[in-house]
């Protein structure tokens, strides 16, 4: 059996919600069409939330949303982040997201170009002065 299989349900939400905050975060979410895309993308950078945003071609999801089987076209977007960053990004895509509940989904990078990940943190900074 999977080891978190048998993990008690608080420790795994401790695990989901902790996060080292040097760690880089690849975060995904959807959007309706290409120019909210752009806006949010232009903002997550703007407030350096994200080192970068990159925006996919156009996909079609399958969902059930509130007891229906829904069927849409939606752009996907990644952006490039730090731990310590998340709860900011987090939030500013609550606030000019579209969506009632937009998708969002942080995994943390594992391996990466150590001089990408280095720019990626000096781009999340967070300003002094």
């Amino acid at each position: 059996m999977d080891a978190l299989a048998l993990a008690p349900m608080e420790d795994l939400e401790m695990e989901r919600e902790s996060t080292d905050e040097t760690e880089t975060l690849l975060v995904f979410t959807t959007l309706p069409d290409r120019e909210a895309a752009l806006k949010l993308a232009r903002g997550l950078v703007e407030r350096r939330l994200a080192a970068c945003v990159n925006i996919l071609s156009g996909c079609t999801s399958v969902y059930r949303w509130k007891g229906a089987l829904e069927e849409a076209s939606e752009i996907p977007i990644l952006m490039k982040t730090r731990g310590a960053r998340y709860p900011e990004l987090e939030a500013a895509i609550r606030e000019l997201h579209p969506y009632e509940l937009p998708e969002i989904i942080a995994v943390p990078a594992v391996r990466g170009l150590p001089d990408y990940l280095e720019w990626i943190a000096e781009e999340t900074a967070i300003p002094i002065g």
